[in-house]
């Protein structure tokens, strides 16, 4: 079996949740918010201010935060991808598991992984949305605004760290419309496409 399985995903296209029932069905650890918190321990840095520092990359505002002295003064949004391509690393290396997100596919580029992305038309991934978190359809252009956003930091922090082009097909291994045949087949076809790596 493919000892690492990676996902990518579009806001909304649920490419979490398959990543969790994948996982599941292998009886392999899971792993998406746990990496900030074991980053944050990485580097003795409270919880909360990692994520700070880390949503503040994604709103594009230069934050540095200097350990040492000025001549080493780097980036915190640096020094918390180093300190999360780290943590990926490690559980790489403890065994098979499922990991999202974080350039996860890039920093483990020269390990035996499986790379996933998953899509879904802009209209759907609003209406699974609204329908997850119980929001009326008058919420419908407030959603489309955050869709975007969220999908404009995802592409724009994968290109920054890895210089590749966040969704395009060639970065993956298999690239999943979550929407046209669902969930579960999407799962499946993961499932079907490993068995056939060597």
């Amino acid at each position: 079996m493919t000892k690492i399985i990676t996902v990518s995903r579009e806001f909304g296209s649920g490419g979490r949740q398959i990543g969790h029932l994948l996982a599941e069905r292998l009886g392999i650890p899971f792993y998406d918010k746990e990496l900030i918190k074991m980053a944050a321990e990485d580097i003795d840095i409270e919880e909360h201010i990692f994520e700070m520092y880390d949503n503040a990359f994604m709103e594009k505002k230069e934050i540095t935060y200097t350990p040492f002295s000025h001549t080493y003064e780097v980036p915190m949004s640096d020094q918390i991808f180093m300190a999360q391509s780290r943590v990926i690393r490690r559980l790489a290396q403890h065994g098979p598991c499922v990991i999202v997100g974080r350039c996860a596919d890039m920093v483990l580029k020269d390990e035996q992984c499986l790379n996933l992305f998953f899509y879904a038309s802009f209209k759907k991934r609003v209406q699974r949305l609204l329908e997850l978190q119980k929001l009326p359809e008058t919420e419908t252009k407030q959603m489309e605004k955050r869709v975007r956003e969220i999908d404009r930091k995802r592409r724009d922090y994968y290109q920054y760290y890895t210089g590749n082009e966040w969704g395009k097909p060639q970065n993956y291994h298999l690239c999943l419309d979550s929407q046209k045949a669902g969930m579960e087949a999407c799962l499946d076809a993961a499932i079907a496409y490993m068995a056939h790596l060597n």
